[in-house]
């Protein structure tokens, strides 16, 4: 039976009408798509940040304006802000934290960028310096004036927890609480915190900006690199473009706006890849220490984003055996109608 069928599809015939589809099905496979984003939504962006969906939010220092675009570069939101805000985050696209030191704020907005709630700390606090919102219940807060970390349940307005913590709040640029430790971020370096105000560990880090948790990892995005925090080995570095304006990541992809163009870099292929950071003065850990290979610097494949962020197994795809079965199928019946 598979004799006659393979027969009959390279039938002189069939042959070529064979080939048409092999190749037809193989491009349509591989084809590439173009992310319509073009260099004026990019431009003079300060800040942007990919969530799991492939869609991208870009925020502009200069107007305030803070942008959500799908994948084909469709506008999902736009909030137009008085004064500066920083972007905790959008691994939860229905509830992005949005704070302002100015305005002595915190801002949730939905998936449209439309507010859902606002947490004013003018009348409870002192000055607050930076904000984490742990959940859709509780922020941590850094307050200046009094220097202490506060615990705080905005639902039902209570302080559950507040502890001393008389570091300098020169340059802060992000907080992050996670299993009973405090990460600060500057922009020139990292400290890891106990609650007992103990310095567990820090590093030097050039022109960080904020942090990313991804399960029990915390990453830090810089202007040009991503940098994964490591405590048996440090500051392990996982990406990074000199030539980068910005750079992050979702968990399918590292993203990064060169040269007002933006570019996409597939995860697997910078998975085996993590050059190891180099022990030494800048990086200071009471955990015991263990030997660390040299430093290497893995300049990833660059490619221009041509597709949408989506794994093939998400988009519905069939197994190529199971399309090659119904392409001899097909192609038997052709056999019988004497085409």
């Amino acid at each position: 039976m598979v004799a006659f069928l393979w027969s009959a599809i390279f039938s002189k015939n069939n042959l070529r009408l064979f080939q048409f589809i092999i190749i037809f099905f193989f491009c349509s496979m591989y084809a590439q798509k173009a992310l319509p984003l073009d260099t004026l939504k990019l431009k003079e962006a300060r800040d942007m940040l990919a969530d799991d969906y492939g869609n991208l939010y870009i925020y502009k220092n200069k107007d305030f304006s803070f942008t959500k675009y799908d994948s084909l570069g469709k506008q999902l939101g736009k909030m137009m802000l008085t004064v500066p805000y920083k972007i905790q985050g959008v691994q939860n696209p229905l509830s992005v934290p949005l704070f302002s030191e100015n305005a002595q704020e915190l801002k949730f907005v939905d998936q449209n960028l439309n507010e859902i709630q606002k947490v004013d700390f003018k009348q409870k606090f002192g000055f607050i310096k930076m904000t984490y919102a742990e959940d859709l219940q509780q922020i941590w807060l850094l307050d200046e004036s009094s220097k202490r970390l506060i615990q705080y349940n905005f639902r039902n307005d209570t302080t559950i927890n507040s502890y001393p913590f008389d570091a300098s709040f020169d340059d802060l640029t992000d907080l992050l609480v996670f299993e009973n430790k405090i990460y600060i971020l500057t922009k020139k370096n990292i400290r890891v915190y106990t609650f007992k105000f103990e310095k567990i560990f820090e590093a030097e880090i050039e022109n960080g900006k904020r942090f990313r948790r991804e399960n029990e990892f915390i990453l830090v995005i810089t202007n040009n690199s991503i940098i994964k925090y490591v405590p048996e080995k440090g500051m392990v570095k996982i990406f990074q473009d000199p030539d980068a304006q910005i750079v992050d990541k979702n968990t399918l992809a590292y993203f990064e706006i060169k040269a007002n163009k933006l570019y996409l870099y597939n995860l697997e292929n910078n998975k085996e890849t993590e050059p190891h950071a180099e022990s030494g003065p800048e990086q200071k850990s009471t955990e015991k220490p263990v030997d660390k290979p040299e430093e290497k610097k893995v300049e990833p494949t660059e490619m221009p984003i041509e597709k949408e962020v989506e794994t093939r197994q998400n988009s519905g795809e069939k197994p190529a055996d199971s399309t090659l079965e119904k392409l001899i199928e097909d192609s038997s019946e052709v056999q019988k109608v004497g085409i």
